[in-house]
């Protein structure tokens, strides 16, 4: 969607929960992507998320886009997710599980030798986006909700400026 994500979220998280023949309440939590990703997205996924968990009294959890990227077929071995788009890039490693290297930015196409040097020769299994929803549950489900906070990931500045030359 260009438009319209604000708008359409809640009714189809609804259709979501109603085809699936679940009720709000038997939800244990909440698991919502904190970015990167577009600053609109992040901030409209965010708000719904933390919304609802507060509406259900559930607890929310917060993972990192790259994370779920990557961590979301398994989460053993060397693991990399990748994010590129036309304005920036995005890298993140993990070693079973644990982040080798945290959510970055990076140069376009430095990817391959960030990677490479990291491992030193081992393998190393690079994800780009698709994140599966179903398997961000089954991991947000095993994480604490206390260390992964539903707070935004923003890793690069703004790029408006606001009048008087200001970020």
């Amino acid at each position: 969607m260009q438009r319209g994500q604000a708008e359409r979220l809640a009714p189809m998280v609804r259709e979501i929960m109603d085809e699936a023949s679940i009720a709000f309440a038997a939800l244990d939590r909440i698991a919502v992507t904190k970015g990167p990703g577009s600053f609109t997205g992040v901030r409209v996924g965010l708000s719904f998320a933390r919304a609802l968990a507060l509406a259900l009294g559930k607890p929310c959890v917060g993972v990192s886009t790259l994370e779920a990227l990557a961590l979301g077929e398994a989460e053993t071995g060397l693991r990399a997710a990748l994010i590129e788009t036309p304005g920036a890039s995005y890298l993140a490693l993990y070693e079973d599980g644990v982040p080798l290297i945290a959510p970055t930015p990076i140069e376009r196409g430095e990817h391959d030798a960030i990677i490479a040097q990291a491992a030193k020769g081992r393998a190393v299994t690079l994800v780009r986006p698709n994140v599966d929803v179903a398997a961000l549950a089954r991991r947000a489900g095993r994480l604490d909700p206390a260390c992964y906070p539903p707070d935004p990931m923003y890793l690069r500045a703004p790029h408006v400026k606001l009048p008087g030359g200001g970020p």
